[in-house]
């Protein structure tokens, strides 16, 4: 198996799907990612299973909801007598309440009592798009100390070792939607029209609409897959970017006029949002998503930070974005108890805001060489 090549008009032992559910014939040729041993490991935990859930990270973005609702629904499918969940650990952007399935969705934080159960019932446990389980917070907790095999499906860097039977894992792909959908190709599985929607919506959102680590060619001929299925690329796109609430528009206008501090010599842009504010302007939750990708539109700037207080725990939130080639991770982990991808990264700061700011102006100082020599 891990020297063929796939195309989705001769899979290996497709499991059967209804005519409507397959995706149609383009003999898009996609190289494996599974060795033998996995697909038949994959295939033991999951015939296995009668309750399956699903989890992802903190903070959940499209791509966590993306490849969860798409897993969720094709094992629904290929598994009509199993029971199966998507659980979070917390609320997600109201933005992205429109995906299939979103509102069938289990939040663990705050609901405990009545989720926990559900969590505990599980005989297979199925993380995406996480390689930790800190990054569930206390759901995590509760997954660890449940004794049930996992499988991990994730595209982080340096997955934590020893907690799942099976761990699919590929940095080098876009997103986890990108690794769920070349392993059920590979697996010979068709897609329903909400699954690829679900599929695409996470890709996209991985890649800010395909502007970074998105120029693989094979990462558009899996597109092109998904637009076979009848989704509207459009209109997804719309979904997700054009639902902006007048709050959204003037909170976008004070943070670029009142809060964009550029550190122009450090090719540097910081933004900062306190809860105060928060409250102020009227900022729901999802508001805030993209934000701190806009300096980057900025002539020269090649980082950008964002600052957050969170709403629920004494800390502040960092998101870092970059281009070229500043490493955006490695800055994650040595400051901000974070990690990430090269261009996109985020952690956490447990202090003050002027104690965040502060150590961000370090970590730019430590930077720096990399910054100027970019130019």
């Amino acid at each position: 198996m891990e020297n063929s090549h796939l195309t989705s008009t001769n899979p290996p032992s497709a499991p059967q799907a209804t005519t409507s559910s397959l995706l149609p014939e383009r003999g898009v040729v996609v190289g494996p990612i599974l060795s033998a041993s996995d697909i038949a490991l994959w295939n033991d935990l999951i015939s296995a299973a009668g309750n399956i859930v699903i989890t992802c990270h903190r903070g959940p973005d499209g791509d966590a909801l993306g490849s969860t609702l798409a897993l969720c629904s094709w094992l629904r499918r290929h598994k009509p007598g199993s029971t199966v969940h998507v659980v979070a650990p917390n609320i997600f952007p109201d933005f992205l309440r429109w995906m299939p399935g979103a509102t069938d969705i289990l939040i663990y934080d705050k609901h405990e009592a009545d989720v926990r159960p559900v969590v505990d019932a599980a005989d297979l446990i199925i993380m995406c798009d996480h390689g930790e389980l800190s990054r569930m917070w206390t759901l995590g907790d509760a997954v660890r100390s449940h004794e049930c095999p996992r499988i991990m499906l994730d595209h982080h860097l340096d997955p934590e070792q020893g907690i799942a039977a099976l761990t699919i894992s590929h940095p080098e792909l876009s997103s986890t939607c990108e690794v769920l959908l070349r392993v059920l190709l590979q697996l010979g599985s068709g897609l329903t029209h909400d699954e690829a929607v679900c599929i695409y919506t996470g890709m996209m959102t991985d890649t800010g609409a395909f502007t970074y680590a998105s120029t693989r060619p094979e990462i558009y001929q899996l597109i092109s897959l998904l637009l076979a299925c009848g989704i509207d690329k459009d209109k997804i796109y719309r979904n997700v970017f054009f639902t902006y609430s007048p709050a959204r528009m003037r909170f976008m206008g004070y943070m670029l006029y009142a809060k964009l501090d550029i550190m122009k010599k450090s090719h540097v842009a910081i933004l900062t949002l306190t809860n105060a504010e928060r409250r102020r302007l009227g900022i729901l939750n999802g508001d805030t998503e993209g934000i701190v990708n806009m300096p980057l539109q900025i002539m020269g700037i090649k980082l950008s930070v964002f600052l957050r207080e969170d709403t629920e725990q004494p800390c502040i939130r960092v998101s870092l974005r970059s281009v070229d080639d500043f490493p955006c991770n490695t800055m994650a982990a040595d400051y901000f108890s974070g990690g990430g991808h090269k261009n996109a990264a985020g952690g956490e700061i447990w202090g003050t805001m002027d104690e965040a700011v502060a150590l961000v102006r370090k970590a730019v100082q430590k930077y720096l060489p990399l910054l100027k020599g970019q130019e």
